[in-house]
């Protein structure tokens, strides 16, 4: 199979990032704010939870297969030759706390590609693994550093909320995107908030949101579902009504009798106006690159979720933008922050949980 590719990629250079002022202090406090929602959880329940998606649905493996004939613009990174690696997905939603599933937000997808060899980047020397960290959406809720640790003050404000109310809110908040989207537009402030729509997560696209090296290019990333079990999925919603844990059951439901696959594409950066590096919130225009195939993601029919499974990746896994290869280093102002708050929040879990954080070889299986 040969990919064609027309498009002229912005060729990567340190210069295409520009850090802001003040982006120690917004680090700090944005350590702060996660800090404090895993402190607010780990108190009502005992145990530590990520400071931001917490909650996970699904714990899944499978085999990730590179294509082969990719022109020398994709060939990069883990890319760069057919291989095949095994791999983990971990599908969650965002919020730090265990939330019933009719609060709708935004779903997210961590992906662990393992046995991968390679330079690393910092924090992550001695591992062989590379992480992927997505979301059902293109783009980030905010442009900035500064942005996202003021709408993350807004999200730690609720964690200790009751849930009756977060239903209540979730509810308003669902119909008034949907007025937004009657017109035309998209808020994604009100799907942070509550106010996503309630889409089966096994039909979704999830994106890398933000920027990342993609070898000599610049790119982001995406998931996109491709056999037709899942392709069928894709629009539908989900019934969350008196079921706290419908994702899980959807999920582990449809992974007890089909496989799925889904493709990886790359979209790279050909217009450094058009597709900032620093502003995460802008959509990077399809027209001028569109997303395209580099892999494929192969899941067999298999346990969705189990206490089991939960243990080992939840309590014992760490994702991260920032744990791979340095073929595939996170960009911009989102990622720059992201480095230490994923440190601590997974360090948080090791202290209070006993558990420590490692990284899993190539031949680890999840638990039946």
């Amino acid at each position: 199979m040969t990919v064609s590719y027309s498009a002229d990629p912005v060729p990567y250079s340190p210069g295409v990032e520009t850090p802001e002022p003040d982006e120690a202090e917004t680090t700090k406090e944005l350590l702060q704010t996660l800090r404090k929602i895993s402190e607010t959880t780990y108190k009502d329940g005992g145990h530590a939870l990520r400071s931001v998606h917490a909650k996970s649905h699904a714990l899944l493996e499978g085999r990730l297969d590179v294509l082969d004939g990719l022109p020398p613009e994709l060939a990069q990174g883990i890319f760069a030759r057919r291989e095949s690696y095994p791999v983990m997905l971990r599908l969650s939603t965002n919020p730090g706390d265990i939330l019933d599933d009719s609060i709708t937000v935004p779903r997210g997808l961590a992906i662990k590609v393992l046995g991968v060899e390679g330079e690393r980047l910092p924090g992550s020397e001695g591992a062989t693994s590379q992480d992927f960290v997505m979301v059902n959406a293109p783009a980030f809720a905010a442009p900035n550093a500064r942005k996202f640790a003021g709408s993350l003050k807004l999200l730690a404000a609720t964690t200790d909320q009751p849930q009756i109310l977060k239903k209540a809110v979730s509810a308003v908040l669902r119909g008034a995107e949907s007025v937004v989207e009657a017109f035309g537009g998209e808020s994604a402030a009100l799907k942070t908030m509550g106010g996503a729509s309630q889409t089966h997560p096994l039909g979704d696209t999830f994106y890398t949101q933000t920027a990342f090296r993609y070898g000599d290019y610049i790119a982001k990333l995406s998931l996109a579902p491709v056999s037709p079990e899942l392709t069928a999925l894709t629009g539908t919603t989900l019934a969350t009504f008196g079921n706290p844990n419908v994702i899980r059951d959807a999920v582990g439901g449809f992974f007890r009798r089909n496989p799925g696959s889904w493709e990886i594409r790359v979209q790279l950066c050909t217009d450094l106006d058009a597709m900032p590096v620093e502003d995460a919130s802008v959509e990077w225009p399809e027209d001028r690159s569109p997303f395209v195939a580099v892999a494929r993601i192969t899941l067999p029919p298999q346990t969705g979720w189990s206490e089991q499974r939960s243990h080992v990746v939840d309590d014992g896994f760490a994702f991260s933008p920032w744990h791979g290869l340095a073929a595939h280093r996170p960009l911009g102002s989102i990622n720059r922050v992201r480095k230490l708050s994923y440190e601590m929040s997974a360090g948080f879990r090791a202290e209070h949980n006993g558990c420590p954080i490692h990284h899993p070889g190539k031949a680890a299986r999840l638990p039946e």
